[in-house]
């Protein structure tokens, strides 16, 4: 059987992770698993291939995993460039890729990494 394209591939993301635009400045990443490593490369990946900026710039999680707003579906995450939106980092810091907390951040090209490790790795 072959496989036609999404319609809305520009909103697709490598391992088929889903990227919709939620208002000015956020977007948001839906992954198949909670797995953080799937999210921190759907929004590297879209912020590289199709917003277009600097490998430099900073992902912020706007909103922790959650419900999507934009599909209904369980397991999604809220991703910002803009500092000013973004809230305050965790007062216990950053733990794991894994948590997935507002305020969470790292650069795209660390986020990006994550596209290549092997799935099913905690």
């Amino acid at each position: 059987m072959l496989a036609l394209p999404d319609v809305s591939a520009a909103n697709a993301s490598r391992h088929s992770i889903r990227v919709n635009p939620v208002s000015d400045g956020v977007f948001e990443v839906i992954a198949r698993t909670g797995n953080g490593y799937l999210f921190w490369c759907g929004a590297a990946d879209h912020v590289q291939r199709v917003l277009r900026r600097p490998w430099s710039s900073k992902l912020y999680i706007y909103r922790g995993l959650g419900p999507s707003e934009t599909t209904g579906r369980r397991s999604a995450v809220q991703f910002t460039l803009d500092a000013n939106l973004a809230a305050a980092a965790p007062s216990d810091g950053y733990r794991s890729v894994n948590s997935l907390q507002a305020g969470d951040t790292m650069s795209v090209l660390r986020a990006h990494e994550y596209c290549f490790v092997p799935f099913g790795r905690p």
